[in-house]
């Protein structure tokens, strides 16, 4: 699948490893949750970097211990309208600090790359075969948003109190 940072296709340096499969030692590798909770011993003394997939339903909370282990954490969209994976990327920024790489892959449009962006993301998983000027082109599409975000402190609904000052 084709990656997108900063609205244009990059190239992955990350590996997907399914479980039960080898995990590369020379190279980054993203194993899952599950995975994780199962073999987490066998990760100590990794050189290479070590990212996390997690399923929408996982809350961050439940990794927040494991966080400092991780390069990347990668949030699955089962549907494109399961908005439970901008809650958990906004919470590993806010609340746990996070600064590494936060992926969403699974089922997300460029519709709402800007608002992964907001939350927390840094990179999206995009559909095979994907156009991308409309990954692009959903960075410029709105330029005002209502709710606060990580890259917007100063939203338009606190736009009259900004003018009283």
């Amino acid at each position: 699948m084709p990656l997108i940072k900063d609205g244009r296709i990059v190239e992955d340096e990350w590996v997907a490893v399914a479980d039960g499969d080898p995990v590369p030692a020379d190279r980054p590798a993203i194993v899952t949750f599950e995975r994780w909770q199962a073999e987490r011993a066998n990760f100590d003394g990794r050189n290479a970097a070590l990212g996390v997939r997690v399923k929408s339903g996982t809350l961050a909370p439940a990794i927040a211990p494991d966080l400092d282990r991780f390069a990347l954490v990668a949030i699955e969209f089962p549907k494109f309208r399961d908005g439970r994976g901008f809650s958990t990327a906004r919470e590993l920024r806010e609340r746990f600090g996070y600064q590494g790489e936060i992926r969403a892959v699974g089922h997300v449009i460029p519709d709402q790359y800007r608002f992964l962006l907001r939350t927390g993301f840094t990179s999206a998983e995009a559909p095979e075969n994907t156009n991308p000027e409309s990954w692009a082109h959903a960075l410029t599409e709105i330029t005002v948003a209502f709710q606060p975000s990580l890259d917007d402190p100063q939203p338009l609904s606190l736009l009259r109190r900004r003018l009283e000052s």
